[in-house]
């Protein structure tokens, strides 16, 4: 309103403001629509732009968000769980107590490539005796090779993780 009222409705900076919103409240109606009637109880986001879909996510099916963060982010007592990425080593860590014995939890990341930071995701939860239903990512790299680290990471696990991916393009964005 303050935007039309000073003349800036034109405002292209505005324009795309609002389209972000547009999409952004889009991205999570989908994800929302495929778990409201899954009895989720964990929504588990990962650092950092899990964290931008998670918590929406979770307040709409009615599930907590759970973080789960870079090393030393996190006050009190943690459970640790390493992973390799193309470049090095990383680890995630979750707050003891943040997820109970068999909870049912989804996964939230912006981004999946290879697949080592979901996996530790679900190991960290497992481990925590919740059961992973599944992990849904807004964006799978288009490469082949991001196919085949889904499958080992996969393979890895010990079960078949279904990944749900949005691909966004000028399409989806209303353009």
């Amino acid at each position: 309103m303050f935007a039309a009222e000073n003349g800036l409705k034109g405002d292209p900076r505005l324009q795309a403001i609002s389209q972000a919103i547009r999409a952004f409240k889009d991205t999570v109606d989908i994800f929302v629509d495929r778990y409201r009637d899954m009895d989720i109880s964990v929504v588990a986001g990962v650092e950092a732009r899990g964290f931008m879909f998670g918590p929406s996510i979770a307040l709409a099916i009615g599930a907590k968000f759970v973080p789960l963060r870079k090393p030393k982010k996190l006050p009190g007592e943690v459970i640790s769980e390493a992973y390799v990425l193309e470049y090095g080593t990383d680890c995630l860590e979750m707050h003891v107590g943040a997820v109970q014995p068999g909870e049912r939890a989804i996964i939230i990341d912006d981004l999946v490539a290879t697949g080592g930071t979901l996996s530790a995701a679900v190991r960290l939860l497992e481990r925590m005796e919740a059961q992973v239903v599944e992990c849904a990512c807004v964006i799978g790299l288009p490469e082949v090779k991001t196919l085949w680290y889904l499958e080992q990471a996969q393979a890895d696990l010990g079960k078949k993780m279904v990944l749900e991916l949005l691909v966004t393009s000028t399409k989806f964005l209303g353009h």
